[in-house]
């Protein structure tokens, strides 16, 4: 039986509730007592991430273990539990709840492990075929228990994409045709049609003629024009992961003394 103090205790070490094979289920959240007796009858224990959730625990047939409080239920069974609001007081209907979802069968007393100084336990309990050795007695079944494993996806990050635009130089060939002016000499008789402009001027004399020379070079010119536009798209494929993972399971095997073993 938890003595008011003890809880205090155990309040103050920041201990674990664990199942009874020994596995912690979660932190020592509060202690709920009964209000006429004030008897410590419930524990929550802090489950989920970062103990965001409280799960409670019946203190029938709970032990302490140093710091820590032992329940004789498993992590799962006590992160399923009904969820109760932590609000500081339990009413009937959640209490009542809470004791049918552990079987402990409304209001029944129960002292924790069974103590056999003294007498020889026959094994026979008022109303059960056999009694439990690991915690109190509940009905004449056992539950056999196993693990799913429920497989989901999440959607995370995996890569970023980009578009950059970067300027680089490259050399462009062209060919481009050019005229030029050239000199060319042209020669020709004295004739009835040009005598006149040929004896035009002094007979004998020194003379200069020029001529202006053309020619055609190559003039370069850039245009900046848009060639193509390109975005970034995003297509969805869809492949198969293979997911290897261990599961527990419980198995019921019968011991007898005598008669068929089934």
């Amino acid at each position: 039986m938890f003595a008011k103090e003890n809880i205090d205790t155990l309040l103050n070490a920041g201990g674990n509730v664990l199942s009874a094979d020994g596995d912690k289920i979660g932190s020592i959240g509060q202690v709920y007592a009964d209000d006429e007796t004030g008897q410590p009858s419930f524990v929550t224990v802090k489950t989920g991430l970062f103990g965001t959730s409280q799960s409670f625990v019946p203190l029938e047939g709970a032990r302490t273990e140093g710091n820590d409080i032992v329940v004789p239920y498993g992590k799962d069974q006590v992160k399923d539990a009904p969820r109760v609001a932590e609000d500081g007081h339990l009413e009937p209907a959640e209490e009542e709840r809470l004791y049918t979802y552990y079987n402990l069968g409304g209001g029944t007393s129960y002292s924790g492990t069974p103590s056999r100084t003294g007498t020889a336990d026959t094994g026979e309990r008022t109303g059960t075929v056999g009694h439990d050795t690991s915690g109190p007695t509940t009905d004449d079944a056992m539950t056999r228990s196993e693990e799913q494993l429920r497989v989901g996806t999440e959607k995370q990050a995996a890569g970023r994409a980009r578009l950059r635009k970067y300027v680089t130089t490259e050399n462009v060939t062209k060919t481009v045709p050019v005229q030029r002016e050239e000199v060319r000499i042209e020669r020709e008789p004295i004739t009835d049609a040009n005598v006149g402009a040929a004896m035009d001027g002094p007979a004998i004399s020194e003379e200069e003629h020029e001529v202006i020379l053309h020619e055609e070079r190559p003039v370069v010119e850039k245009e900046t024009v848009p060639v193509e536009r390109v975005r970034l798209d995003k297509a969805t494929v869809t492949e198969n992961v293979t997911v290897n993972e261990e599961v527990r399971k419980e198995n019921i095997d019968t011991d007898g003394t005598g008669g068929t073993r089934r």
